[in-house]
């Protein structure tokens, strides 16, 4: 069994690793997805010791929650999983804007329990902030479904330093998911020390720098998606980050893993950094994410990544 950690001041305990499932459903992030093959994923997580899954409204829109839903229920094994999700996002026909009104995230816990097919949700997020609602008013409202027991812990996604700390004006936050990863550090200069004194967990998305720190691109790639239009993976920059993510690869060598394995342990060596979310299309990607918690950096190794991406 894989030690368990607790994310925060909650009283969740996970697998350090767990499973972003937006390519679960996600038609709308994802052409041509197969279905059976997003739940086999989810499936071979948790029969792999994986218990935290990332899901949220919008990867479908609602299906990514329905998939995973339907395979909790037949595994029977919903009281051992940490089941998170998102929400804001209100569709209104091709009209997509942000929600934090209290009676809006009400409206849409009930609604991802529906999907989900269960009582209580372990986590929920604010998934993106909206430009009317107070902050600490939106968590206030959270905080009315965790007594109630609908939600067990609170979190906010894409906010601002600012909207974080008016969000968290009770302390009432539990989790900051937001973007981090060796490339893209900014989350360091306020976040993370803030996340740290408030004992707030912060989960890193694109923690991989959409597949850079992967160590699997070579300087003649070409993209034709998403990653196109991202500065770091675009011309000079993109050619002086590879030569980073090659200095990456004498530290994964000698300990007989990938790249990818050596960046998701480092993060763990973090503060406030508990858990990671990697993402994954296939089964197998599922199982070798799970190598990362095999890793022991040694003070020397995490200082020397640390200096790699300065």
């Amino acid at each position: 069994m894989t030690k368990q950690v607790r994310i925060g001041k909650t009283d969740l305990y996970v697998n350090p690793i767990g499973l972003g499932t937006n390519a679960v459903g996600g038609h709308n992030l994802y052409p041509n997805l197969d279905e059976e093959v997003g739940k086999e994923l989810v499936r071979t997580a948790i029969n792999h010791g994986v218990n935290f899954l990332d899901t949220a409204f919008i990867y479908g829109p609602g299906r990514s929650e329905e998939l995973v839903g339907e395979v909790i229920k037949e595994t029977g094994k919903r009281n051992e999983l940490v089941i998170a999700t998102k929400g804001a996002h209100k569709l209104d026909g091709e009209n997509v804007t942000f929600d934090n009104s209290p009676a809006f995230l009400k409206q849409s816990v009930e609604e991802s329990l529906r999907r989900l097919q269960t009582d209580y949700l372990d986590l929920f997020y604010i998934h993106f902030p909206d430009e009317n609602t107070p902050k600490d008013e939106a968590v206030g409202a959270l905080k009315q479904l965790k007594d109630e027991g609908k939600i067990r812990a609170i979190g906010v996604s894409n906010f601002s330093i600012e909207q974080l700390k008016e969000a968290n004006k009770d302390g009432y936050v539990d989790v900051i998911q937001g973007n981090y990863n060796l490339i893209q550090r900014e989350a360091e200069k306020e976040f993370l020390p803030y996340t740290k004194e408030h004992n707030i967990s912060f989960i890193p998305y694109f923690p991989l720098a959409s597949g850079l720190l992967a160590g699997k691109y070579t300087k003649d790639i070409t993209f034709n998606d998403l990653r196109a239009d991202m500065p770091h993976l675009k011309g000079e920059e993109f050619v002086r980050n590879l030569e980073k993510v090659d200095k990456l690869r004498t530290i994964a060598v000698k300990k007989n893993v990938e790249v990818a394995h050596v960046v998701l342990a480092w993060y763990l060596t973090r503060d406030s950094i508990d858990v990671l979310i990697p993402g994954a299309k296939r089964a197998e990607q599922v199982i070798d994410n799970l190598k990362t918690l095999h890793i022991q950096l040694t003070e020397e190794e995490i200082n020397k990544i640390d200096q790699i991406f300065r």
